[in-house]
């Protein structure tokens, strides 16, 4: 980033960057986060870089960038399997774990309504920061997981398994169950709970999920969508997912 303001500096009139919520230096249970929180130190680690990126642009180029931080984004074209693992496993059917309490809140964005912003944005030479994220007050868990049965018009019947029973059996949150994330962890439990007030007066707005949801799956359906990924989650396996669906019977 340093090598590129340099080159640029002198000539560009604005720069979006693409940061992160991972910018911020924790994320503690139950307590929201807006852009005034305090960000990560030092440079070990994603979040940690991204905000030393984010001071060096703001350096070199003062009041000519805005720095966009999405959370988890989603969509078509997404081979992470961070949020595609659940369209998929609940047009499988059957009985579905899934994961916490199911009135906790979920933020996500879709990937084209980001990029939609981004260019409206670079267009208007924003400058300033924003959670690029969904609402955490009108999304849960829950919602998310009868859209997807919705629209896949899936016989899925969800088992919700409590937080500390997951933990206990060793379960990987976002990873193993994507989107899941302790709400009592020490460090990550407010993650889901960014405020986007700025981004929404600045005009980033959302499709409704159902559609998110509908591209995701038919682009998932279509394609090997995992090939080649530079990232890839291993998301719970239909033995284990059974296993403990037994166990908490």
């Amino acid at each position: 980033m340093r090598a590129t303001a340099e080159a640029l500096g002198g000539v560009i009139s604005h720069y979006t960057f693409v940061s992160t919520i991972s910018v911020y230096r924790e994320f503690p249970p139950g307590q929201g986060f807006d852009e005034t929180t305090l960000i990560a130190q030092g440079d070990d680690g994603y979040g940690a870089l991204k905000a030393r990126c984010e001071e060096v642009l703001q350096s070199a180029l003062p009041s000519r960038v805005v720095h966009v931080r999405p959370g988890l984004i989603v969509g078509p074209h997404d081979p992470t399997d961070r949020f595609t693992y659940w369209p998929r496993r609940i047009a499988r059917g059957g009985e579905v774990l899934a994961p916490g309490r199911p009135h906790r809140p979920v933020q996500i964005i879709d990937v084209r309504d980001l990029a939609e912003w981004c260019v409206r944005l670079a267009e208007q030479r924003c400058t300033g920061v924003f959670n690029a994220v969904g609402p955490a007050s009108t999304m849960t868990m829950l919602q998310v997981l009868e859209h997807c049965r919705a629209v896949a018009k899936s016989d899925a019947r969800f088992v919700w398994i409590a937080d500390e029973k997951l933990v206990s059996d060793g379960v990987e949150p976002w990873t193993e169950l994507p989107l899941w994330i302790p709400e009592l962890d020490s460090n990550f439990g407010g993650m889901l709970l960014a405020d986007n007030r700025r981004a929404l007066a600045g005009g980033l707005t959302f499709r409704p999920i159902v559609e998110t949801i509908q591209a995701t799956l038919e682009w998932d359906r279509g394609q090997d969508s995992r090939l080649g990924a530079p990232i890839h989650i291993t998301s719970i396996g239909p033995k284990r997912e059974a296993e403990l669906l037994a166990r908490h019977r």
